[in-house]
């Protein structure tokens, strides 16, 4: 039994690394798009767990709207780099809504640097740009510590890149969300009434959010008409 077990793990792991970046986690619903359809309104939310989350929790503010979830849970920087053509580019969006990060610190896909993670940032947004896709930065959100990697205290690293984000989003004419600021407490923490578990928003955090990355959007669809 216990050989078994450890088969079923080396091939779960081996198939798993095939697909890395879950590139193949959204093929039936991308085909399913009419590309051409209502494009000029058509945002793409691309993120990780709190993306993905935020669909779950509160699924009528995407279906009410021309809105695409393609939030995967866990998610680094560059996984998300390698499917923004399939997941963004080919899906023909007016706007990209970018909320990155923060596995990255938790080394989810290994240790790296927070260069790295601009980088991976910046190339996305020159991916964007390249296809006349107007470019939403999101600041990550705070967080104290993380639950599945505890003791990596994220916070310098998190009011660090999103200091620089919102620098570089207006060096560039990008349009800039400030989650950080409306959910942290006096602390830097991700507020209590906001969460579950001090990183991923509740409804309630995510009622916070969604005033913010729309005022954005708005103002991106503007520029388009």
């Amino acid at each position: 039994m216990k050989m078994f077990y450890l088969f079923f793990l080396i091939l779960s792991t081996a198939v798993s690394a095939q697909d890395w970046a879950n590139l193949s986690r959204f093929t039936e619903e991308n085909k399913s798009i009419d590309i051409m359809k209502n494009s000029n309104t058509r945002i793409v939310f691309l993120g990780n767990s709190i993306t993905e989350g935020w669909i779950k929790t509160d699924p009528d503010f995407f279906s009410n709207n021309n809105y695409i979830n393609r939030g995967i849970s866990g998610q680094t920087t560059p996984q998300m780099l390698l499917r923004f053509r399939q997941d963004v580019i080919n899906l023909n969006p007016a706007a990209v809504v970018i909320l990155a990060g923060t596995n990255d610190i938790a080394g989810n896909t290994g240790i790296t640097t927070v260069q790295a993670i601009e980088g991976n940032i910046i190339s996305m947004c020159e991916l964007a740009v390249a296809n006349n896709i107007q470019v939403i930065l999101c600041s990550i959100l705070p967080a104290y510590d993380y639950p599945w990697k505890p003791g990596i205290y994220p916070t310098e690293k998190i009011i660090e890149i999103n200091s620089w984000m919102k620098s570089f989003a207006l060096q560039k004419g990008f349009y800039f969300v400030d989650y950080f600021s409306a959910l942290a407490d006096s602390e830097n923490k991700l507020y209590k009434k906001y969460s579950r578990d001090g990183v991923h928003p509740n409804l309630e955090g995510y009622l916070v959010m969604k005033p913010l990355v729309e005022t954005e959007i708005f103002k991106a669809i503007r520029r388009i008409h």
